[in-house]
């Protein structure tokens, strides 16, 4: 499975913006789904995550504001960011691990990652 990440894009603060995550390869029906992302000079951070079932998850930062969400039928992960912030500025990269991982916050339980789209939050 191979995933690419879409719709990232410069945006003001207060703004709105949809990622995508698109699989090939296989399904991602089987597997968990998170975005993390990265901002320059800062670790890569959990943003939010949906398992295989449908639960969802979300950093204390993200909730109310971000909602994650997936079409099976279409291989797509999705990421809505409402409410932008500058702080929220960074490269946000989908990633696929087992379903047997519980603890879906790790980077280290995805073994699938994309190549990452860049947001930007503009004050």
């Amino acid at each position: 499975v191979q995933l690419v990440e879409s719709g990232g894009a410069l945006v003001q603060a207060g703004g709105s913006l949809r990622l995508s995550c698109a699989a090939s390869g296989g399904t991602l029906r089987i597997y968990n789904i998170g975005w993390f992302r990265q901002a320059p000079g800062k670790e890569r951070e959990f943003v939010a995550d949906i398992t295989y079932s449908g639960n969802t998850a979300y950093a204390d930062s993200m909730k109310g504001r971000f909602t994650i969400s997936r079409d099976n039928g279409k291989n797509m992960v999705y990421l809505q960011m409402n409410s932008l912030k500058t702080e929220d500025t960074g490269v946000y990269s989908c990633a696929a691990g087992p379903s047997r991982y519980l603890n879906t916050r790790l980077p280290t339980n995805y073994n699938i990652w994309g190549q990452g789209t860049q947001v930007t939050v503009s004050s």
